[in-house]
Protein backbone atom coordinates (compact mmCIF):
# COMPACT_ATOMS: atom_id res chain seq x y z
CA UNK A 1 0.00 0.00 0.00
CA UNK A 2 1.01 3.52 -0.30
CA UNK A 3 -0.48 6.70 -0.78
CA UNK A 4 -1.33 8.51 -3.92
CA UNK A 5 -2.04 11.99 -4.57
CA UNK A 6 -4.23 14.05 -6.80
CA UNK A 7 -3.73 17.27 -7.70
CA UNK A 8 -6.81 19.23 -8.80
CA UNK A 9 -6.92 23.43 -9.18
CA UNK A 10 -9.53 25.62 -8.37
CA UNK A 11 -9.90 29.39 -8.15
CA UNK A 12 -6.05 30.17 -8.86
CA UNK A 13 -5.24 27.52 -5.97
CA UNK A 14 -3.29 24.22 -5.79
CA UNK A 15 -5.87 21.41 -4.03
CA UNK A 16 -3.85 18.23 -2.95
CA UNK A 17 -6.22 15.23 -2.41
CA UNK A 18 -5.14 11.98 -0.84
CA UNK A 19 -6.01 8.34 -1.14
CA UNK A 20 -4.97 5.28 0.10
CA UNK A 21 -4.02 2.58 -2.62
CA UNK A 22 -2.45 -0.57 -3.14
CA UNK A 23 -1.04 -2.52 -5.80
CA UNK A 24 -3.33 -5.55 -7.01
CA UNK A 25 -1.84 -8.11 -9.68
CA UNK A 26 -4.78 -9.64 -12.25
CA UNK A 27 -5.39 -11.63 -15.23
CA UNK A 28 -2.65 -11.49 -17.51
CA UNK A 29 -0.10 -10.64 -15.03
CA UNK A 30 -1.06 -6.78 -15.25
CA UNK A 31 -1.03 -4.56 -12.04
CA UNK A 32 -3.66 -2.18 -11.27
CA UNK A 33 -3.97 0.17 -8.57
CA UNK A 34 -7.04 -0.62 -6.14
CA UNK A 35 -8.90 2.30 -4.08
CA UNK A 36 -8.56 1.33 -0.28
CA UNK A 37 -9.42 4.77 1.56
CA UNK A 38 -9.93 8.45 0.35
CA UNK A 39 -8.48 10.91 3.32
CA UNK A 40 -8.75 14.12 1.74
CA UNK A 41 -6.85 17.09 2.19
CA UNK A 42 -4.86 15.85 4.57
CA UNK A 43 -1.61 18.82 5.94
CA UNK A 44 2.01 17.47 6.37
CA UNK A 45 1.83 16.29 9.84
CA UNK A 46 -1.19 14.02 8.67
CA UNK A 47 0.49 12.61 5.04
CA UNK A 48 3.90 12.19 7.38
CA UNK A 49 1.76 10.04 9.71
CA UNK A 50 -0.32 8.26 7.28
CA UNK A 51 3.37 6.91 5.69
CA UNK A 52 4.83 6.09 8.85
CA UNK A 53 1.87 3.56 9.42
CA UNK A 54 1.79 2.18 6.03
CA UNK A 55 5.61 1.58 5.95
CA UNK A 56 5.35 0.01 9.52
CA UNK A 57 2.24 -2.24 8.65
CA UNK A 58 4.35 -4.00 5.51
CA UNK A 59 7.80 -3.74 7.54
CA UNK A 60 5.67 -6.13 10.56
CA UNK A 61 3.37 -7.98 8.36
CA UNK A 62 3.72 -11.58 9.47
CA UNK A 63 4.47 -14.49 6.69
CA UNK A 64 1.77 -17.20 6.95
CA UNK A 65 2.63 -20.16 8.79
CA UNK A 66 1.29 -23.78 8.27
CA UNK A 67 -0.07 -25.41 11.22
CA UNK A 68 0.08 -29.34 11.81
CA UNK A 69 -2.98 -30.62 12.72
CA UNK A 70 -3.58 -34.36 13.85
CA UNK A 71 -5.94 -36.11 11.23
CA UNK A 72 -7.26 -39.10 11.53
CA UNK A 73 -5.28 -40.76 9.43
CA UNK A 74 -1.87 -39.80 11.60
CA UNK A 75 -3.16 -40.54 14.61
CA UNK A 76 -1.62 -43.91 15.26
CA UNK A 77 1.47 -42.36 15.41
CA UNK A 78 1.42 -40.47 18.44
CA UNK A 79 2.00 -41.73 22.20
CA UNK A 80 -1.51 -42.20 23.65
CA UNK A 81 -2.82 -39.16 25.50
CA UNK A 82 -6.17 -37.66 26.80
CA UNK A 83 -5.37 -34.17 26.01
CA UNK A 84 -4.87 -35.04 21.70
CA UNK A 85 -7.91 -34.98 20.07
CA UNK A 86 -7.99 -37.04 16.03
CA UNK A 87 -9.94 -34.61 13.78
CA UNK A 88 -11.61 -35.60 10.26
CA UNK A 89 -10.16 -32.88 8.35
CA UNK A 90 -12.38 -34.46 5.65
CA UNK A 91 -15.37 -33.69 7.20
CA UNK A 92 -14.82 -30.30 7.79
CA UNK A 93 -17.66 -27.61 7.82
CA UNK A 94 -17.89 -23.85 7.89
CA UNK A 95 -21.21 -22.64 8.80
CA UNK A 96 -23.22 -19.44 9.79
CA UNK A 97 -21.34 -16.52 8.40
CA UNK A 98 -22.14 -13.30 10.17
CA UNK A 99 -21.14 -9.58 9.80
CA UNK A 100 -18.75 -8.96 13.18
CA UNK A 101 -16.47 -6.03 12.42
CA UNK A 102 -18.87 -3.22 12.16
CA UNK A 103 -20.57 -4.25 15.08
CA UNK A 104 -18.09 -4.97 17.11
CA UNK A 105 -16.85 -1.16 16.10
CA UNK A 106 -20.43 0.00 17.51
CA UNK A 107 -19.89 -1.72 20.67
CA UNK A 108 -16.55 -0.22 21.05
CA UNK A 109 -18.04 3.18 20.72
CA UNK A 110 -20.96 2.49 22.70
CA UNK A 111 -18.46 1.66 25.58
CA UNK A 112 -16.34 4.91 24.72
CA UNK A 113 -19.33 6.77 25.69
CA UNK A 114 -19.86 4.72 28.92
CA UNK A 115 -23.78 4.14 27.72
CA UNK A 116 -22.94 0.18 28.63
CA UNK A 117 -23.02 1.59 32.31
CA UNK A 118 -25.60 4.76 31.96
CA UNK A 119 -28.06 2.27 30.83
CA UNK A 120 -26.86 -0.92 32.60
CA UNK A 121 -28.13 1.30 35.89
CA UNK A 122 -31.30 2.75 35.00
CA UNK A 123 -32.65 -0.16 32.59
CA UNK A 124 -31.76 -2.88 34.66
CA UNK A 125 -32.91 -6.70 34.33
CA UNK A 126 -36.60 -7.81 34.07
CA UNK A 127 -37.48 -10.71 36.13
CA UNK A 128 -37.07 -13.23 33.16
CA UNK A 129 -33.48 -11.90 32.99
CA UNK A 130 -33.92 -9.64 30.24
CA UNK A 131 -31.53 -7.07 30.03
CA UNK A 132 -32.92 -4.26 28.53
CA UNK A 133 -29.58 -2.28 28.38
CA UNK A 134 -28.29 -5.06 25.62
CA UNK A 135 -31.82 -4.94 23.92
CA UNK A 136 -31.29 -1.05 23.73
CA UNK A 137 -27.72 -2.21 22.47
CA UNK A 138 -29.11 -3.88 19.32
CA UNK A 139 -31.82 -1.25 18.40
CA UNK A 140 -29.00 1.59 18.46
CA UNK A 141 -26.71 -0.92 16.69
CA UNK A 142 -29.19 -1.95 13.79
CA UNK A 143 -30.33 1.70 13.01
CA UNK A 144 -26.31 2.51 12.55
CA UNK A 145 -25.22 -0.53 10.57
CA UNK A 146 -28.83 -1.34 8.34
CA UNK A 147 -31.60 0.79 9.40
CA UNK A 148 -34.98 -0.99 9.04
CA UNK A 149 -37.74 -2.46 11.10
CA UNK A 150 -38.07 -3.90 14.06
CA UNK A 151 -40.05 -6.63 12.52
CA UNK A 152 -36.57 -7.29 10.20
CA UNK A 153 -34.42 -7.10 12.88
CA UNK A 154 -36.12 -9.91 14.58
CA UNK A 155 -36.61 -12.15 11.83
CA UNK A 156 -33.49 -11.96 9.68
CA UNK A 157 -30.47 -9.09 10.95
CA UNK A 158 -29.77 -10.25 13.80
CA UNK A 159 -28.91 -13.77 13.25
CA UNK A 160 -27.28 -12.62 10.64
CA UNK A 161 -25.01 -10.31 12.86
CA UNK A 162 -22.49 -11.36 15.37
CA UNK A 163 -24.23 -9.15 18.29
CA UNK A 164 -25.07 -12.24 20.28
CA UNK A 165 -21.69 -13.56 20.01
CA UNK A 166 -20.24 -10.34 21.18
CA UNK A 167 -22.81 -9.45 24.05
CA UNK A 168 -23.11 -13.46 25.37
CA UNK A 169 -26.48 -13.73 24.33
CA UNK A 170 -28.87 -15.90 21.75
CA UNK A 171 -31.60 -14.67 19.34
CA UNK A 172 -34.15 -14.20 22.69
CA UNK A 173 -32.36 -10.83 22.97
CA UNK A 174 -34.26 -10.10 19.46
CA UNK A 175 -37.73 -11.39 20.37
CA UNK A 176 -39.94 -8.53 18.72
CA UNK A 177 -42.00 -8.46 21.87
CA UNK A 178 -38.51 -7.17 23.68
CA UNK A 179 -37.64 -4.84 20.85
CA UNK A 180 -41.22 -3.19 21.51
CA UNK A 181 -41.07 -3.04 24.91
CA UNK A 182 -37.45 -1.41 25.02
CA UNK A 183 -39.16 1.53 23.44
CA UNK A 184 -41.74 1.98 26.65
CA UNK A 185 -38.63 2.04 28.73
CA UNK A 186 -36.41 5.29 27.55
CA UNK A 187 -37.89 8.60 26.87
CA UNK A 188 -38.29 9.27 31.31
CA UNK A 189 -34.73 9.11 30.79
CA UNK A 190 -34.10 11.02 27.81
CA UNK A 191 -32.51 14.59 29.73
CA UNK A 192 -30.17 12.58 31.75
CA UNK A 193 -28.72 11.13 28.61
CA UNK A 194 -28.27 14.80 27.36
CA UNK A 195 -26.16 15.37 30.51
CA UNK A 196 -24.27 12.48 30.58
CA UNK A 197 -23.31 12.87 26.74
CA UNK A 198 -22.11 16.45 27.07
CA UNK A 199 -19.85 15.47 29.96
CA UNK A 200 -18.14 12.48 27.74
CA UNK A 201 -17.52 14.93 24.83
CA UNK A 202 -16.30 16.95 26.97
CA UNK A 203 -13.53 14.47 28.40
CA UNK A 204 -13.39 13.19 25.49
CA UNK A 205 -12.66 15.54 22.93
CA UNK A 206 -12.31 18.53 25.33
CA UNK A 207 -15.57 20.10 23.69
CA UNK A 208 -16.78 23.91 24.76
CA UNK A 209 -20.18 24.80 24.26
CA UNK A 210 -20.04 28.69 23.54
CA UNK A 211 -21.20 28.26 20.07
CA UNK A 212 -24.33 26.65 19.35
CA UNK A 213 -26.10 25.81 16.40
CA UNK A 214 -30.19 25.92 16.41
CA UNK A 215 -32.66 24.37 13.50
CA UNK A 216 -35.60 22.17 12.66
CA UNK A 217 -36.47 19.60 10.35
CA UNK A 218 -39.37 17.27 9.26
CA UNK A 219 -39.79 13.69 8.81
CA UNK A 220 -43.28 12.55 7.75
CA UNK A 221 -45.53 9.29 7.39
CA UNK A 222 -47.57 7.63 4.95
CA UNK A 223 -50.68 6.99 7.54
CA UNK A 224 -54.25 7.86 7.30
CA UNK A 225 -55.49 10.80 9.75
CA UNK A 226 -57.72 10.80 12.09
CA UNK A 227 -55.47 10.44 14.96
CA UNK A 228 -56.26 10.61 18.89
CA UNK A 229 -56.36 14.11 20.36
CA UNK A 230 -53.02 15.34 21.03
CA UNK A 231 -51.33 13.23 18.75
CA UNK A 232 -48.62 15.14 17.37
CA UNK A 233 -48.64 13.97 13.96
CA UNK A 234 -50.18 16.46 11.61
CA UNK A 235 -50.02 18.17 8.20
CA UNK A 236 -48.15 21.10 7.90
CA UNK A 237 -44.72 22.56 5.81
CA UNK A 238 -43.17 19.85 4.73
CA UNK A 239 -39.19 19.83 4.21
CA UNK A 240 -39.30 16.54 2.07
CA UNK A 241 -41.92 18.11 -0.32
CA UNK A 242 -44.77 15.88 0.45
CA UNK A 243 -47.42 18.48 1.73
CA UNK A 244 -49.79 15.21 1.21
CA UNK A 245 -48.29 13.08 4.40
CA UNK A 246 -48.79 14.30 8.09
CA UNK A 247 -45.26 14.76 9.86
CA UNK A 248 -43.70 15.62 13.09
CA UNK A 249 -40.91 17.97 13.27
CA UNK A 250 -37.48 17.49 15.02
CA UNK A 251 -35.78 20.92 16.28
CA UNK A 252 -32.15 20.18 17.31
CA UNK A 253 -29.44 22.14 18.84
CA UNK A 254 -25.48 20.79 17.94
CA UNK A 255 -22.03 22.22 18.34
CA UNK A 256 -20.19 23.38 15.39
CA UNK A 257 -18.49 19.83 15.56
CA UNK A 258 -21.89 18.21 14.70
CA UNK A 259 -22.27 16.76 18.67
CA UNK A 260 -25.98 17.04 19.37
CA UNK A 261 -26.81 18.52 22.79
CA UNK A 262 -30.54 18.09 22.91
CA UNK A 263 -33.65 17.58 20.85
CA UNK A 264 -37.59 17.88 21.18
CA UNK A 265 -40.60 16.37 18.79
CA UNK A 266 -42.91 19.00 17.63
CA UNK A 267 -46.37 18.38 16.31
CA UNK A 268 -46.18 18.86 12.60
CA UNK A 269 -47.91 21.99 12.28
CA UNK A 270 -45.53 23.81 14.43
CA UNK A 271 -44.47 27.26 12.83
CA UNK A 272 -40.05 27.47 13.37
CA UNK A 273 -40.94 30.61 15.10
CA UNK A 274 -42.48 29.56 18.23
CA UNK A 275 -39.94 26.92 18.90
CA UNK A 276 -37.16 28.96 20.10
CA UNK A 277 -37.57 30.43 23.32
CA UNK A 278 -38.50 26.89 25.33
CA UNK A 279 -34.95 25.62 23.93
CA UNK A 280 -33.24 29.01 24.92
CA UNK A 281 -34.76 28.37 28.67
CA UNK A 282 -33.99 24.63 28.70
CA UNK A 283 -30.11 25.25 27.54
CA UNK A 284 -29.74 27.74 30.07
CA UNK A 285 -31.38 25.25 33.10
CA UNK A 286 -28.71 22.57 31.72
CA UNK A 287 -25.58 24.71 31.51
CA UNK A 288 -26.06 27.98 33.43
CA UNK A 289 -25.85 31.21 32.18
CA UNK A 290 -22.82 32.19 30.27
CA UNK A 291 -21.41 33.72 27.22
CA UNK A 292 -23.54 31.86 24.77
CA UNK A 293 -23.91 32.60 20.99
CA UNK A 294 -26.41 31.27 18.60
CA UNK A 295 -26.39 30.49 15.34
CA UNK A 296 -29.56 30.61 13.51
CA UNK A 297 -31.02 30.65 10.14
CA UNK A 298 -33.66 33.30 8.59
CA UNK A 299 -37.26 32.04 9.75
CA UNK A 300 -36.23 30.80 13.33
CA UNK A 301 -36.27 33.44 15.54
CA UNK A 302 -39.04 36.52 15.81
CA UNK A 303 -38.55 39.91 16.67
CA UNK A 304 -39.82 39.86 20.50
CA UNK A 305 -37.61 36.86 20.81
CA UNK A 306 -34.65 38.62 19.67
CA UNK A 307 -35.46 41.42 22.06
CA UNK A 308 -35.21 38.87 24.98
CA UNK A 309 -32.12 37.61 24.23
CA UNK A 310 -30.72 41.01 24.04
CA UNK A 311 -32.41 42.13 27.02
CA UNK A 312 -31.42 39.29 29.19
CA UNK A 313 -28.76 39.41 31.99
CA UNK A 314 -26.20 38.55 30.90
CA UNK A 315 -27.48 39.40 27.03
CA UNK A 316 -27.64 36.00 24.99
CA UNK A 317 -25.90 36.73 21.83
CA UNK A 318 -27.32 35.19 18.26
CA UNK A 319 -26.15 35.89 14.97
CA UNK A 320 -28.96 34.78 12.47
CA UNK A 321 -29.43 35.19 8.42
CA UNK A 322 -32.35 37.86 7.65
CA UNK A 323 -34.82 37.57 4.71
CA UNK A 324 -34.22 39.20 1.22
CA UNK A 325 -36.63 41.57 2.45
CA UNK A 326 -34.91 43.28 5.18
CA UNK A 327 -31.75 43.34 2.71
CA UNK A 328 -33.54 46.09 0.56
CA UNK A 329 -34.96 48.40 3.22
CA UNK A 330 -31.49 48.83 4.66
CA UNK A 331 -30.12 48.66 0.89
CA UNK A 332 -29.70 52.53 0.74
CA UNK A 333 -28.21 52.68 4.09
CA UNK A 334 -25.64 49.79 2.98
CA UNK A 335 -24.85 51.32 -0.37
CA UNK A 336 -22.92 54.55 1.64
CA UNK A 337 -20.55 51.79 3.61
CA UNK A 338 -16.94 50.74 1.95
CA UNK A 339 -16.36 47.35 1.40
CA UNK A 340 -14.16 45.51 3.46
CA UNK A 341 -12.08 42.11 3.37
CA UNK A 342 -13.24 39.30 5.42
CA UNK A 343 -11.16 36.67 4.70
CA UNK A 344 -9.39 35.96 0.53
CA UNK A 345 -12.62 36.05 -1.51
CA UNK A 346 -15.20 37.48 1.02
CA UNK A 347 -15.96 41.22 1.12
CA UNK A 348 -18.66 42.87 4.16
CA UNK A 349 -20.26 45.93 4.48
CA UNK A 350 -21.44 46.75 8.72
CA UNK A 351 -24.09 48.85 9.86
CA UNK A 352 -24.76 48.89 13.20
CA UNK A 353 -28.32 50.36 14.37
CA UNK A 354 -30.25 50.01 17.40
CA UNK A 355 -27.58 47.97 19.43
CA UNK A 356 -27.49 45.27 16.58
CA UNK A 357 -24.60 45.05 13.63
CA UNK A 358 -25.77 44.49 10.45
CA UNK A 359 -23.38 42.27 8.19
CA UNK A 360 -23.98 42.39 4.30
CA UNK A 361 -21.39 39.58 3.35
CA UNK A 362 -20.42 38.68 -0.01
CA UNK A 363 -18.84 35.78 -1.53
CA UNK A 364 -16.79 35.16 -4.70
CA UNK A 365 -17.49 31.48 -4.83
CA UNK A 366 -21.26 31.88 -4.29
CA UNK A 367 -21.52 34.48 -6.71
CA UNK A 368 -19.87 32.09 -9.12
CA UNK A 369 -22.26 29.12 -7.90
CA UNK A 370 -25.29 31.04 -7.93
CA UNK A 371 -24.77 32.47 -11.07
CA UNK A 372 -24.19 29.34 -12.44
CA UNK A 373 -27.34 27.82 -11.67
CA UNK A 374 -29.74 30.87 -12.16
CA UNK A 375 -27.74 30.88 -16.07
CA UNK A 376 -28.46 27.00 -16.76
CA UNK A 377 -32.29 27.36 -15.09
CA UNK A 378 -32.67 30.42 -17.38
CA UNK A 379 -31.54 28.87 -20.31
CA UNK A 380 -33.73 25.87 -19.73
CA UNK A 381 -36.57 27.73 -19.22
CA UNK A 382 -36.00 30.07 -22.09
CA UNK A 383 -35.86 26.94 -24.10
CA UNK A 384 -38.46 25.67 -22.94
CA UNK A 385 -41.08 29.01 -23.62
CA UNK A 386 -39.71 28.90 -28.21
CA UNK A 387 -40.63 25.49 -28.13
CA UNK A 388 -44.18 26.09 -26.49
CA UNK A 389 -44.46 28.95 -28.71
CA UNK A 390 -44.09 26.80 -31.71
CA UNK A 391 -46.66 24.22 -31.12
CA UNK A 392 -50.12 23.56 -31.34
CA UNK A 393 -52.15 23.89 -28.32
CA UNK A 394 -54.96 24.90 -27.41
CA UNK A 395 -55.64 27.38 -24.70
CA UNK A 396 -55.94 25.12 -21.61
CA UNK A 397 -53.06 22.89 -22.80
CA UNK A 398 -50.75 26.12 -23.50
CA UNK A 399 -51.93 26.98 -19.57
CA UNK A 400 -50.75 23.67 -18.41
CA UNK A 401 -47.73 23.45 -19.92
CA UNK A 402 -46.55 26.91 -18.57
CA UNK A 403 -47.60 25.90 -15.29
CA UNK A 404 -45.52 22.82 -15.69
CA UNK A 405 -42.28 24.92 -16.91
CA UNK A 406 -42.63 27.34 -13.59
CA UNK A 407 -42.33 24.33 -11.30
CA UNK A 408 -39.59 23.32 -12.99
CA UNK A 409 -37.59 26.87 -13.33
CA UNK A 410 -39.36 28.93 -9.99
CA UNK A 411 -35.91 31.34 -9.73
CA UNK A 412 -36.02 31.91 -13.51
CA UNK A 413 -39.56 32.18 -13.85
CA UNK A 414 -39.94 35.95 -12.02
CA UNK A 415 -37.20 36.64 -14.35
CA UNK A 416 -39.42 36.68 -17.60
CA UNK A 417 -42.25 38.18 -18.35
CA UNK A 418 -44.90 36.71 -19.93
CA UNK A 419 -48.03 37.34 -21.71
CA UNK A 420 -50.77 35.21 -22.88
CA UNK A 421 -53.63 36.58 -24.89
CA UNK A 422 -57.07 36.57 -23.29
CA UNK A 423 -59.07 34.59 -26.67
CA UNK A 424 -56.23 32.10 -28.42
CA UNK A 425 -53.71 29.95 -27.61
CA UNK A 426 -50.60 32.62 -27.80
CA UNK A 427 -48.22 34.42 -25.39
CA UNK A 428 -45.29 36.29 -25.93
CA UNK A 429 -42.78 36.76 -23.25
CA UNK A 430 -39.12 38.95 -23.11
CA UNK A 431 -36.75 38.84 -20.28
CA UNK A 432 -37.00 41.74 -17.57
CA UNK A 433 -33.90 43.21 -17.46
CA UNK A 434 -34.55 45.44 -14.15
CA UNK A 435 -35.26 42.16 -11.88
CA UNK A 436 -31.88 40.18 -13.83
CA UNK A 437 -30.20 43.52 -12.83
CA UNK A 438 -31.41 43.38 -9.26
CA UNK A 439 -31.31 39.56 -9.04
CA UNK A 440 -27.16 40.08 -10.15
CA UNK A 441 -26.19 42.43 -7.39
CA UNK A 442 -27.58 39.98 -4.71
CA UNK A 443 -26.30 36.64 -6.02
CA UNK A 444 -23.99 35.43 -3.19
CA UNK A 445 -24.76 38.35 -0.51
CA UNK A 446 -26.02 37.45 2.79
CA UNK A 447 -27.47 39.94 5.04
CA UNK A 448 -26.64 38.23 8.78
CA UNK A 449 -27.69 39.97 11.97
CA UNK A 450 -26.15 39.61 15.36
CA UNK A 451 -25.68 41.60 18.73
CA UNK A 452 -21.96 40.57 18.81
CA UNK A 453 -21.04 44.46 18.08
CA UNK A 454 -17.25 43.88 18.70
CA UNK A 455 -16.83 41.07 16.81
CA UNK A 456 -14.46 40.95 13.81
CA UNK A 457 -16.40 40.36 10.49
CA UNK A 458 -14.23 37.44 9.21
CA UNK A 459 -14.71 35.33 12.80
CA UNK A 460 -18.76 36.49 12.30
CA UNK A 461 -18.89 34.63 8.95
CA UNK A 462 -17.02 31.76 9.97
CA UNK A 463 -19.67 31.76 12.39
CA UNK A 464 -22.39 31.59 10.00
CA UNK A 465 -20.49 29.00 7.58
CA UNK A 466 -21.14 26.48 10.70
CA UNK A 467 -24.92 26.16 10.34
CA UNK A 468 -23.64 23.44 7.78
CA UNK A 469 -23.03 21.20 11.12
CA UNK A 470 -26.59 21.17 11.39
CA UNK A 471 -27.37 20.27 7.78
CA UNK A 472 -25.24 17.82 7.97
CA UNK A 473 -26.55 16.31 11.57
CA UNK A 474 -29.74 16.07 9.83
CA UNK A 475 -28.75 14.61 6.64
CA UNK A 476 -27.41 12.02 8.49
CA UNK A 477 -30.67 10.95 10.73
CA UNK A 478 -32.55 11.26 7.45
CA UNK A 479 -30.11 9.57 5.29
CA UNK A 480 -27.64 7.16 6.85
CA UNK A 481 -29.77 6.27 9.87
CA UNK A 482 -33.48 6.24 8.09
CA UNK A 483 -35.08 8.56 11.29
CA UNK A 484 -38.36 8.48 9.22
CA UNK A 485 -40.38 6.06 11.75
CA UNK A 486 -42.50 4.29 8.94
CA UNK A 487 -42.68 1.06 11.21
CA UNK A 488 -44.52 2.89 14.42
CA UNK A 489 -48.09 3.58 15.03
CA UNK A 490 -48.44 4.88 18.31
CA UNK A 491 -47.36 8.56 19.26
CA UNK A 492 -44.90 7.39 22.17
CA UNK A 493 -43.21 4.77 20.37
CA UNK A 494 -42.94 7.06 17.28
CA UNK A 495 -40.61 9.22 19.97
CA UNK A 496 -38.57 6.42 21.11
CA UNK A 497 -37.90 5.74 17.56
CA UNK A 498 -37.04 8.81 17.22
CA UNK A 499 -34.49 8.65 20.69
CA UNK A 500 -32.80 5.68 19.12
CA UNK A 501 -31.93 7.38 15.89
CA UNK A 502 -30.45 9.97 18.26
CA UNK A 503 -28.26 7.44 20.23
CA UNK A 504 -27.08 5.96 17.02
CA UNK A 505 -26.19 9.72 15.50
CA UNK A 506 -24.16 10.37 18.80
CA UNK A 507 -22.15 6.81 17.81
CA UNK A 508 -22.05 8.19 14.26
CA UNK A 509 -20.98 11.56 15.05
CA UNK A 510 -18.14 10.20 18.08
CA UNK A 511 -16.48 7.99 15.31
CA UNK A 512 -16.42 11.02 13.20
CA UNK A 513 -14.49 12.77 15.87
CA UNK A 514 -11.68 10.84 15.76
CA UNK A 515 -11.64 10.23 12.03
CA UNK A 516 -11.47 14.01 11.89
CA UNK A 517 -7.85 13.85 13.70
CA UNK A 518 -6.66 11.62 10.84
CA UNK A 519 -7.76 12.64 7.60
CA UNK A 520 -11.16 14.91 6.85
CA UNK A 521 -12.00 12.52 3.75
CA UNK A 522 -12.67 9.71 6.04
CA UNK A 523 -16.47 9.57 6.79
CA UNK A 524 -17.68 6.86 9.42
CA UNK A 525 -19.85 5.23 6.55
CA UNK A 526 -17.02 4.32 4.45
CA UNK A 527 -15.39 2.87 7.78
CA UNK A 528 -18.29 1.00 9.17
CA UNK A 529 -18.07 -0.61 5.84
CA UNK A 530 -14.67 -1.53 5.74
CA UNK A 531 -15.40 -2.81 9.23
CA UNK A 532 -18.23 -4.60 7.86
CA UNK A 533 -15.82 -6.85 5.73
CA UNK A 534 -14.75 -8.85 8.83
CA UNK A 535 -16.73 -11.77 9.57
CA UNK A 536 -17.88 -14.36 12.20
CA UNK A 537 -17.92 -18.09 10.73
CA UNK A 538 -18.58 -21.45 12.80
CA UNK A 539 -16.19 -24.15 11.79
CA UNK A 540 -17.00 -27.53 12.59
CA UNK A 541 -14.70 -30.48 12.71
CA UNK A 542 -15.68 -33.77 13.77
CA UNK A 543 -13.53 -36.22 16.27
CA UNK A 544 -12.02 -39.61 15.63
CA UNK A 545 -14.57 -40.13 19.19
CA UNK A 546 -17.76 -39.33 17.58
CA UNK A 547 -17.58 -35.69 19.10
CA UNK A 548 -17.87 -32.31 17.73
CA UNK A 549 -15.18 -29.54 17.47
CA UNK A 550 -16.42 -26.13 17.05
CA UNK A 551 -13.60 -22.92 16.48
CA UNK A 552 -15.65 -19.56 16.05
CA UNK A 553 -13.15 -17.56 14.31
CA UNK A 554 -13.46 -14.23 12.60
CA UNK A 555 -11.91 -13.17 9.59
CA UNK A 556 -7.99 -11.70 9.52
CA UNK A 557 -8.66 -7.86 8.54
CA UNK A 558 -7.31 -7.17 5.49
CA UNK A 559 -4.18 -4.56 4.78
CA UNK A 560 -6.54 -1.26 4.83
CA UNK A 561 -8.43 -2.11 7.81
CA UNK A 562 -4.98 -3.34 9.60
CA UNK A 563 -4.28 0.04 8.69
CA UNK A 564 -7.55 1.66 9.91
CA UNK A 565 -7.35 -0.56 13.35
CA UNK A 566 -3.57 0.94 14.10
CA UNK A 567 -4.54 4.75 13.07
CA UNK A 568 -7.55 4.71 15.47
CA UNK A 569 -5.54 2.91 18.21
CA UNK A 570 -8.26 -0.33 18.40
CA UNK A 571 -6.98 -3.79 19.22
CA UNK A 572 -8.94 -6.56 18.17
CA UNK A 573 -10.32 -9.16 20.92
CA UNK A 574 -8.56 -12.60 21.37
CA UNK A 575 -10.68 -15.55 19.08
CA UNK A 576 -13.16 -17.06 21.10
CA UNK A 577 -12.12 -20.16 22.84
CA UNK A 578 -12.84 -23.59 21.00
CA UNK A 579 -15.84 -26.17 22.05
CA UNK A 580 -15.77 -29.45 22.33
CA UNK A 581 -19.25 -31.67 22.45
CA UNK A 582 -19.52 -34.46 25.27
CA UNK A 583 -18.00 -37.77 24.66
CA UNK A 584 -20.69 -40.14 23.46
CA UNK A 585 -22.16 -42.66 25.67
CA UNK A 586 -19.61 -46.13 26.50
CA UNK A 587 -21.69 -49.22 24.88
CA UNK A 588 -23.56 -51.27 27.55
CA UNK A 589 -20.92 -53.83 28.25
CA UNK A 590 -22.49 -57.86 28.25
Amino acid sequence: MFLRCKVRRKDGKQHRYWSVVENTRVAGGRVVQRHVLYLGEINDTQELAWRRSIEVLEDGAARPRTLSLFPEDRIQRLLADASIVGVRLSELRLRRPRQWGACWLTLMLWRELQLDQFWSKRLGVSRKGTHWDQVLLVLVAYRLLAPGSEWRLHREWFQRSALADLLGEDTGLAQIHKLYRCHDRLLVHKQAVFDHLVGRWRDLFNISYDVLLYDLTSTYFEADPPFPEGDKRRFGYSRDHRPDCVQIIIALVVTPEGLPLAYEVLPGNTADRTTLRGFLERIERQYGKARRVWLMDRGVPTEEVLGEMRAADPPVHYLVGTPKGRLTRLEKHLIAQPWQQARPGVQVKLLAQEGELYVLAQSRDRVAKERAMRRRQLKRLWARLKRLSTMQLTREELLMKLGAARDQSRTAWRLVTIEVAAEDASFSYRLDRNKLRQTRLREGRYLLRTNLVEEDPAKLWGHYLLLMAVEEAFKNLKGDLAIRPVFHQLEARIEAHVFIAFLAYCLHVTLARRLHALAPGLTPRSVLEKFAAMQMIDVHLPTTDGRELVLTRYTEPEPELSLLLNKLKLELPAQPPPKITAAPPAPNSL
